[in-house]
């Protein structure tokens, strides 16, 4: 028992939660509608103004951002173009030089060709010259071993001939074996 009130406790748990009590519902009510208009003014005053701001400076930072990559994209395609021509352009120098320089060492090296043709041609007609000597005495000494050779023959033989007569006959016989 309570001595305040003079009723038992069973009584005041019997009432249950406080927020079901009937009796309670329009205090509740008015508590609810202060409190939400309280977070209503606080929500559109405080917070959604902040909330906004920040929305808008972040769509303003991503159109800058946009904005900035456009900007660049268009200085990097122009880059690349300037890249593009100007390595087209050390190409075309590039094979400017190798065809100058191919034509120059052609030109060397016709002129060693015709230097060494040249030197060819001069060793040729110098060893055709010297071949034309070897054979001519050659031609020379065979002659010559041919009408001793002949006249030692005849005089093994016991045979006289004189050394024009011998001289003839070999001249003859060596004409008649060249032709």
């Amino acid at each position: 028992m309570n001595p305040e009130t003079g009723q038992t406790v069973a009584a005041d748990q019997a009432v249950g939660m406080p927020q079901l009590d009937f009796s309670t519902f329009p205090n509740q009510i008015f508590w609810l509608v202060v409190a939400l208009v309280a977070i209503w003014l606080i929500l559109t005053r405080v917070a959604l103004p902040r909330i906004g701001a920040v929305l808008a400076e972040r769509r303003g930072a991503i159109t800058n951002d946009i904005a900035r990559a456009e900007a660049l994209k268009l200085q990097a395609e122009e880059a690349g173009a300037a890249y593009d021509k100007a390595l087209a352009d050390a190409r075309a120098k590039a094979q400017r030089i190798i065809e100058k320089t191919k034509a120059e060492m052609q030109e060397q090296l016709d002129i060693a060709l015709q230097k060494a043709d040249a030197e060819i041609a001069a060793k040729t007609a110098e060893s055709e010259r010297r071949l034309a000597a070897i054979r001519d005495s050659a031609s020379a000494a065979v002659e010559e071993v041919a009408r001793e050779t002949a006249r030692d023959v005849l005089a093994a033989f016991g045979a006289k001939a004189d050394a024009t007569t011998v001289d003839a006959a070999v001249a003859s016989r060596i004409k008649e074996g060249a032709a």
